[in-house]
Parts: C-alpha cells; structure tokens; sequence
C-alpha cells in the first residue's frame, strides 16, 4: 500500500481496534474463569501490548514512506521484513535520534516555514514522523522476531517432587507472517533445583524470593541452551508435539508436561486484505469502515499423557521421555499434531450482522468460538 492511501488509516485503524478488542476478551477470561486459563490470558495480554506497541511504531513510520508492505494475501499483518526492520531501528534507535533535532525545535521550523513559504512542510513533517517512530520504538517493547523466554510460574508436584515451572516466548513466523505465543508447563528433575527450591516435606520453599516473571528459564545451568532451543524450535512450520518432543530429546532434566501455541491470525479488513474473498466481500458491506474487520486467533495444546521411566543399565542407558496425546479421531488435530484446539473469531457487532445477514455466517464461522464487540464489551459463544 502507498502511504498517502485512506486505506493505510483504515488498516492501521481496524487492527488496533482488533487488538484492543483482544485485550476486552481477555481481560474478561482473567476474571471468570481458572487460574490456569488465567494465567494463560494475563500472558497473552503481555504480548499483544507488544503487538500494539509495533503496529503505533509502523503507524508512524508509514508518515516518512512512501510504500508500507502487508501480507494482504495470507495474514493480513504486515510482512516480516518490517519486524526485522524494527528490531534493528530498535537497536539503531538512541543513535539516530540523536542526529533529529528534538520535538520542540521540530514544530518551530514547520511553523516558520508555513508562515514563511505559505505551503505545507512535507520534509519537516517527515522529519517528526521519524522521530515519533524513534522514539516509540526506543521506549517501547516491540514484537520481535523471537521473544526470549521468561518464567512466570513456579509450583512444586507434591507426586514427585520436582519443580514445576510455566515458560512463555513468542515468536513472529517469517513464513506465515503470524505472531505466535507459546506457553509451556515443565518439571525440572535437576538436583540443584529440587536442592533450591523443594522442601523435606515436598513442598515450594518459601525462604526462596523468586522475584516473578524472571527473565529465562528459571534453571540457570539450563538457561542459556534453553534460549537457543527456543530460537531454533519456535517457526510455524513445527508442530506443537514437534516442539515438544524435541525439548524432551534435547533436555534429559527438563520434561514438558504441556505446551500451548497461541497463533493470532489471520486478520481480514475489508479493501484491504484479499486472504478470504467471501468474508472481504461481506465485510465491504460495513456502512463503518473502522467497523469491517475480522479477527481470528488459534489456540493449540498438546500434553503428556505418561512418562516413561528413566532406565539405568550396565551396557545402556536412557532418560525419562514423554508420551504426548494425539487427537487421531479429529483429522484437524492430527493435522496440528496437537491433543487438543480452539478456533476464535472476534467481530465488531456491526460487521457480525452483515455476516449473519448475508446467510454465510453458519459457514464462516464452522468450528470457531465466536466472539461479538460492541463498545467495551465482548459477548462470546453467539
């Protein structure tokens, strides 16, 4: 898209709104539901501020390009080049705005130079768009191409006795252009963490301060490799028991108990993105553009049904692997290679009834969890 289209304010307008949205739907599943799902839906929030965070970057940075680059085709988000462009604009950052003169001084040369020239400051407005898009990206935390891992959970398996950590990353797939969450629940049969962190009666020791999210695995002899894994096992193309099975393999202390993939996407805008022609047809029929959007997001689980034991021999030996559950009734989630999924859909009120109008919302919406906006307020399961 060029940046002077009315439909990069639309775009730029319909996924915030989209995100937004996100935020509502969870922020009411972290109040009505488990603490399980709660700790899942307060995680999600944490990456999805990082999604608005870029996309008000992008926004910015649309006011010095002449062209701005989506996957109107697939996702519906912008392409993977402009990620990459962040995460290096971020660490360029302090460097170049230091050569832009500040704020300040900025707006007094744009009004000298209308009063002066009697025409509009295009150069000098280009100049302050780039030091808005600097200085958001400095300050803010992006979504980069690879989120390392942090530890937002410690609890203590009163069976065995080891320490039960939740690990979450996020990663933006290059190939699908999709941002994607993961959350994993893992034991740690390490010596130095059951030293650490479990009591003679089996229990957290409290004596610990575990000063919560840390940065990294918790394990600290296992953090730095764990970082590496993550970089290398985290693209779309694996699938979650993939994933799983390869941190087992790659791990012998460390036994994932569970994994969850949140994949956001695809996006559909009307005008704009051409990756369902059905649904971009309906949505045209939104009287308010900043109303004709879809979005939808993926949650797929996979867990460990049995643990077999580690086995010590004379001439061999092995350690303790996981057995991962595969839904192999449901072709989808063997697809997947997941246990378990959940399809969402999130939709402006609006745009939900010129959907349900045009008699094709039955087949959009096949297999989904639907979730209407109107307001500040998500009605789900319509």
């Amino acid at each position: 898209m060029t940046t002077a289209e009315p439909a990069v304010q639309q775009y730029f307008q319909g996924v915030r709104a989209a995100f937004e949205g996100l935020e509502i739907y969870l922020d009411g599943t972290t109040r009505g539901n488990g603490a399980a799902r709660d700790l899942t839906a307060t995680l999600l929030m944490k990456y999805v501020e990082r999604l608005k965070t870029s996309l008000r970057c992008w926004e910015n940075k649309t006011g010095f390009l002449e062209r701005f680059r989506i996957s109107r085709a697939e996702s519906g988000f912008p392409i993977y080049q402009n990620v990459l462009e962040l995460e290096n604009d971020r660490r360029s950052g302090p460097e170049r705005l230091a050569q832009i003169p500040d704020g300040i001084k900025l707006r007094a040369e744009m009004v000298d130079f209308i009063l002066r020239n009697k025409a509009f400051p295009e150069a000098l407005q280009g100049r302050m768009a780039e030091r808005l898009y600097l200085e958001e990206v400095v300050k803010g935390e992006v979504f980069s191409p690879v989120i390392l891992p942090e530890t937002s959970g410690v609890t203590i398996n009163a069976e065995n006795r080891r320490p039960v950590i939740v690990a979450n990353w996020a990663a933006f797939d290059g190939s699908q252009t999709l941002p994607m969450i993961y959350i994993a629940k893992i034991e740690d049969s390490s010596e130095n963490m059951a030293r650490m962190l479990v009591t003679r009666d089996g229990r957290l020791n409290t004596d610990i301060d575990i000063p919560l999210p840390v940065g990294g695995l918790l394990n600290p002899e296992l953090a730095a490799r764990f970082d590496d894994f993550v970089i290398r096992n985290s693209s779309y193309a694996l699938s979650p028991v993939t994933i799983a099975t390869n941190m087992d393999k790659d791990f012998p202390t460390l036994h994932p108990k569970q994994l969850r993939r949140i994949v956001i996407g695809p996006f559909y805008s009307a005008g704009i993105t051409e990756n369902n022609a059905v649904i971009n047809g309906i949505l045209s029929r939104v009287r308010k553009p900043e109303n004709a959007w879809l979005l939808t997001w993926t949650v797929q689980e996979v867990f460990s049904t049995r643990e077999k034991p580690e086995v010590k021999g004379f001439f061999s030996s092995s350690p303790a692997s996981q057995e991962f559950h595969i839904d192999t009734t449901d072709m989808e989630a063997s697809r997947m290679g997941v246990s378990a999924f959940e399809k969402h859909a999130l939709v402006p009120h609006e745009a939900y009834t010129a959907l349900y109008a045009s008699n094709e919302a039955d087949q959009i919406f096949a297999g989904y969890k639907v979730h209407v906006i109107s307001g500040n307020q998500v009605t789900s399961q319509v």
